[in-house]
C-alpha cells in the first residue's frame, strides 16, 4: 500500500475562497489529501481523475446550486462520505441533500471539528431531541421561499415568478436572510 492510498482524499467544494483556504489548510494539518473546486462544472472535471472519499460541498455556489455536485458525486461513488453546509438550513434543501447522496447537512458557521464528526455519521440518530416549540410563521414562509428557490435553481427572477411576488420584494427578503 502506497502512501497516498493511506492519506484520506477530500473535495471541498466552495465558492468563498476564503472559507474554502481555512477549510483546506484544517484538513490538511489532520493528514488528509485536499482538492478544491467553486462550481459544478470544476467538481465535473475533478471527477474525471477519479473519486474521493469525503466532501464538504456548500449548498450556494453562486447562482450554482451544490445539490448538483452531491449528485455527482454520488454518481462517481456512493461511498464518498458528503457533508453539505449551508448558511441557512431549511428542511426541504435537507431532505433532497440527503436523498441526493450526502451523508449529513451542517448549517454554517461549522468548524473542522463538527465537518469531521458529520463525516463519522453513517446512521441515524434516534435521541435527538425534537423540539417541542412549533414553527413561526416566518420560518414557514422563507422555508417556502427557500424550497422555491431551490425549485427554480437558484434563479431569483423564476423564483419570484412562481412565488407571485416582484422580483424586488423577493430580492429584499434574502438581503436580509442570507442563504449562503
Amino acid at each position: 500500500m502506497t502512501m497516498a492510498e493511506t492519506v484520506p482524499s477530500l473535495l471541498i467544494v466552495e465558492d468563498d475562497e476564503a472559507l474554502a483556504r481555512t477549510l483546506r489548510r484544517s484538513f490538511e494539518r489532520r493528514g488528509y489529501r485536499v482538492s478544491t473546486a467553486s462550481s459544478p462544472k470544476e467538481t465535473e472535471d475533478l471527477l474525471k481523475n477519479g473519486s474521493f472519499a469525503y466532501a464538504v460541498v456548500d449548498l450556494k455556489l453562486g447562482a450554482a446550486s451544490g445539490l448538483t455536485c452531491v449528485q455527482m458525486l454520488n454518481r462517481k461513488d456512493a461511498r464518498t462520505r458528503i457533508v453539505v453546509l449551508t448558511g441557512f438550513a431549511s428542511i426541504a434543501t435537507a431532505v433532497e441533500a440527503i436523498k441526493l447522496g450526502a451523508a449529513h447537512y451542517l448549517a454554517k458557521p461549522s468548524n473542522t471539528d463538527d465537518i469531521e464528526e458529520a463525516f463519522g455519521k453513517g446512521q441515524g440518530d434516534a435521541e435527538v431531541p425534537v423540539e417541542g416549540r412549533k414553527t413561526s410563521i416566518k420560518t414557514l414562509e422563507w422555508e417556502y421561499i427557500h424550497q422555491t428557490l431551490v425549485e427554480a435553481d437558484f434563479n431569483i427572477s423564476e423564483a419570484a415568478r412562481r412565488l407571485g411576488m416582484h422580483r424586488r420584494t423577493l430580492a429584499r427578503k434574502l438581503e436580509k436572510r442570507q442563504i449562503r
